[in-house]
């Protein structure tokens, strides 16, 4: 096992070597490599990522033997889609350099759209469609995390039960994040609540208990039989340049799309909004299709809810302090009346996603749902602007109306599992007054 490990951990390193070799030399004016096509920076840095992912993935399940598995998984989820804060980062800084100017306006904008952006392609791409893969691919290899079920569209992904801390911390946010508009902007109030939320998370995971768990197999399964220094520190070298690798690969790899993009004739700002952050969240799903594909659907599931999480705290907390750092004072970060309206469409999605998961399952239908409602108002909003339909509303009056829809539809399933949503409080109360205690909670019947 151990020669197969270490060229496996080789195979996956050498897919980043050129891209790191060309960052490195570019530093002194040149590249080794030469220069470099829009095409060969997208294919060179996307295979880094790749790579990357898979570095990453491994660091993570390494580190369950010695930290609480919620936390391993929020430090893989971070990593991950850091380059997601980097690029919505250098929008905010922009806006605050040029306030005041037609520049610094459409930058701000550029910040708020790139960010719900991302949080929509994460629920409506990523959870439903690593749903309908773990789903799909169960005949390959049994996966005790699928639940097969009469008729097709009822199979279903069972979750954690331990997501009940997680998903009321969504909750939370999302409730906030409707809020935020009625701000005139991204204030410190959000900081405040979004951030010290995310904290108040982390405090209560790492006052979990660490499982020790014997399903490993391969690359984690090996690096796990070292000693604990050296376990240690095998895992901090792969969470360090696999975050290195995704954040210097990532900007360029969106910027590129971005370029192949806007020279197919597709707007740049449907780009910004939807491709650059596609393009960035791409470590994150290649992590949780690796994950799967290894039948930890579990452990996968639990890697895109903290990515949701810490995405609609810490991303949407951040950006009120970039802004003001680039602006020499404080200020909240502004944005338009469109711009309003997709926080809206972002916090309704979020909310009819979490009222799909407090029964602790996403079946065939409510991930094609998820799916569907996603993809039909991308390509009805792409279609709007490049004036291939000619519709009775205004892009900001679709917004709404799929906000609408969102709302409704969580709103049905709230109410059709109230008992599911009590249970779920009263879980999360439970590992809340056993964080705080420091004694373990209690195992109920139904568990």
């Amino acid at each position: 096992m151990r020669w197969r490990s270490l060229g496996t951990i080789g195979l996956a390193a050498s897919l980043t070597v050129p891209w790191m070799v060309l960052w490195l030399t570019s530093a002194y004016g040149g590249s080794v490599l030469g220069p470099l096509s829009t095409l060969g920076t997208v294919a060179a840095s996307g295979v880094s990522i790749l790579g990357a992912a898979f570095l990453l993935a491994w660091g993570a399940e390494t580190a369950e033997k010695d930290v609480p598995r919620a936390f391993a998984i929020a430090v893989l989820a971070v990593l991950a889609v850091a380059p997601e804060y980097a690029v919505d980062a250098l929008y905010a800084w922009n806006a605050g350099q040029y306030a005041g100017t037609e520049r610094g306006i459409e930058a701000g904008n550029l910040a708020v759209a790139n960010m719900t952006g991302a949080n929509r392609i994460l629920i409506g791409l990523g959870w439903s469609g690593i749903a309908l893969f773990t789903i799909f691919r169960r005949a390959a290899d049994a996966d005790p995390a699928v639940e097969d079920r009469r008729g097709f569209w009822t199979d279903a992904v069972t979750v954690d039960r331990d997501l009940s801390l997680e998903i009321v911390f969504l909750l939370l946010a999302t409730g906030w994040a409707f809020l935020v508009p009625f701000n005139g902007g991204i204030d410190i109030f959000d900081m405040v609540f979004l951030v010290g939320l995310y904290v108040v998370y982390i405090a209560i995971v790492l006052r979990g208990d660490v499982e020790h768990s014997d399903i490993h197999t391969g690359v984690p399964a090996y690096l796990q039989s070292f000693a604990r220094p050296l376990r240690i520190a095998s895992v901090v070298l792969l969470f360090v340049y696999s975050g290195l690798v995704i954040f210097v690969a990532v900007e360029p790899f969106a910027h590129g799309l971005e370029e192949l993009g806007t020279g197919a004739g597709i707007p740049a700002f449907f780009m910004i909004q939807w491709i650059a952050p596609l393009a960035s969240e791409s470590p994150e799903l290649i992590v949780v299709a690796y994950l799967v594909n290894k039948t930890r659907s579990t452990a996968g599931f639990n890697a895109l809810i903290s990515s949701k999480l810490n995405q609609w705290t810490l991303l949407i907390g951040t950006l009120v302090l970039v802004y003001s750092l680039a602006l020499g004072r404080y200020g909240a970060l502004p944005f338009d009346a469109k711009q309003m309206a997709e926080i809206w469409l972002t916090a309704a999605q979020s909310f009819f996603a979490i009222a799909i998961l407090i029964d602790f399952e996403i079946t065939v239908r409510e991930a094609i749902a998820l799916l569907v409602l996603f993809l039909s108002q991308v390509l009805l909003e792409f279609a709007m602007i490049r004036e291939l339909v000619t519709v009775p509303f205004s892009s900001y009056e679709m917004l709404l109306a799929y906000s609408a829809v969102y709302i409704l539809l969580g709103l049905a399933l709230f109410i059709h599992r109230r008992a599911e949503f009590r249970y779920v409080l009263e879980r999360t109360a439970g590992t809340v007054s056993s964080a705080v205690s420091g004694r373990e909670r209690p195992q109920r019947a139904d568990d």
